[in-house]
């Protein structure tokens, strides 16, 4: 990591950086964490990204996207995370 992401990474300013909004940044980040089968993260991040604008039903559709290029099984448990998520 070069000290430029280090340094923006340290105490969360990169969520406050203008190029993206806080919605696009939990969409992205609920995507990279379903692709990488980071369920236990994820849980939380679905409940931020809907904090920050993005809809169930859009988050829905992105894991059913994700389920495409980054296999079944982390699509279908991080479908099951999502359930869980949205039930509470």
């Amino acid at each position: 990591m070069c000290a430029c992401v280090a340094g923006v990474a340290e105490g969360g300013a990169f969520w406050n950086r203008p190029e993206l909004s806080p919605r696009d940044r939990s969409l992205i980040t609920v995507a990279v964490l379903a692709a990488g089968g980071d369920y236990d993260q994820l849980a939380f991040h679905l409940g931020h990204a809907v904090k920050n604008g993005v809809t169930q039903d859009e988050l829905i559709e992105a894991l059913t996207h994700i389920t495409f290029y980054a296999g079944w099984p982390k699509g279908m448990g991080s479908m099951n995370v999502a359930k869980r998520v949205f039930s509470e």
